[in-house]
């Protein structure tokens, strides 16, 4: 089977937890220190604070710009739950908008129509790698007294305008097991702002800055070293591992690009992607499950993310903090979007194969 996520752990990763297991030194530590600083200067930030997975840096983050209740986070509708749980649980209202169909990312007409007195922050979600139109929106957000609370969680080392995002706003990344960096479990938040980066520390650490001396009501939102250990070995090759990507992406587009059953992923004008997923839609008479079931027959793995809008749920259509605007383009991506592989595990032939499969189950050979 050719898997839509392969992580390529070597010995490098193998000795960095080793070392970790001698030192007897397992929470935070000097690993997540270093982890800190290398994760900033990627980013070209002044800050970045580990904590023990995305969806904490994104709570961290709305926590810590005191985004809570009263306010209105707006959040496209298609996304990971984890974007729209986070703001929930600060106590803050989620207004769910369209997105634009180029990119599935934030659509910022949509964006700006959803704003009102109570907005406090937008947040725009580099999906599947590709960064959100961040030159429209920091612009809008700075003229309307917004918070940016970038969802970057699938896009590190995705940039705009040459900027790498995680450095717009607030940036909460994710090192979830499939994951271009992956720990297993894993998050940082990066920010140019000393006050932001400060509060941050304390608040993920219990409320303390000094051991037994409280000063915010805190949590323990604290990165392991081992968890450091894993993803370290893997941020010193990770430009390497995304040009691979961007390669594999390159091949997918040229063997699948003479198929109108499908609409193929682009890269928008002065964005770098960094292909988490490589996702096409499904433009055919036959459904994008009725696609994903025959290529699992001949042996490539597919996925689907997200089926449906997140109000399409009852548990948010019904939720009193959710606002849903209509969103007839969320609506339709989510029900004819595919991943493909697209991973850096792929070979030259796993790729020839993924084509020559999605060929054959667009257009099986008559009997």
């Amino acid at each position: 089977m050719i898997e839509i996520s392969d992580v390529l752990l070597g010995p490098d990763v193998e000795e960095s937890v080793l070392s970790v297991l001698r030192s007897g030194r397992l929470t935070q530590g000097p690993k997540v220190s270093e982890l800190e600083a290398a994760f900033a200067s990627m980013c070209g930030v002044r800050h970045a604070v580990a904590v023990n997975n995305g969806t904490t840096a994104l709570v961290a983050a709305f926590r810590v710009l005191d985004i809570g209740p009263g306010d209105e986070v707006i959040v496209p509708a298609f996304t990971f739950v984890a974007t729209a749980n986070a703001a929930l649980e600060t106590g803050a209202t989620v207004r769910l908008v369209d997105i634009d169909s180029s990119d599935f990312c934030i659509d910022t007409g949509a964006m700006s129509e959803a704003v009102t007195s109570r907005t406090a922050a937008v947040v725009p979600v580099h999906l599947f790698g590709h960064p959100a139109d961040l030159g429209k929106i920091a612009p809008f957000a700075e003229e309307q007294g917004l918070r940016i609370v970038e969802d970057a969680a699938q896009a590190h080392g995705a940039s705009f305008a040459g900027r790498p995002v995680g450095g717009f706003g607030t940036g909460c990344f994710s090192f979830y097991a499939t994951k271009n960096l992956a720990a297993g479990e894993g998050g940082i938040v990066t920010t140019d702002d000393d006050e932001v980066a400060e509060r941050l520390r304390v608040l993920r650490n219990q409320g303390m800055r000094v051991r037994y001396e409280y000063e915010v009501v805190g949590n323990n939102y604290r990165m392991t070293d081992l968890a450091a250990a894993v993803v370290l070995p893997q941020l010193a090759r990770y430009c390497q591992q995304v040009e691979r990507r961007r390669a594999n992406a390159r091949v997918l587009a040229e063997l699948l690009h003479d198929l109108p059953e499908l609409a193929l992923p682009t890269v928008a004008a002065e964005r770098t992607h960094v292909w988490h997923q490589y996702t096409v839609r499904v433009l055919a008479s036959l459904s994008r499950d009725e696609l994903a079931d025959r290529l699992r027959e001949q042996g490539v793995a597919s996925g689907v993310y997200y089926p449906k809008p997140l109000q399409q749920y009852d548990c948010y259509r019904e939720h009193p903090r959710v606002i849903a605007d209509p969103t007839p383009t969320a609506d339709a991506v989510a029900s004819t979007c595919l991943s493909l592989p697209v991973h850096a595990g792929l070979t030259s032939t796993d790729l020839t194969e993924i084509a020559a499969a999605v060929r054959r189950a667009l257009r099986p050979p008559r009997t």
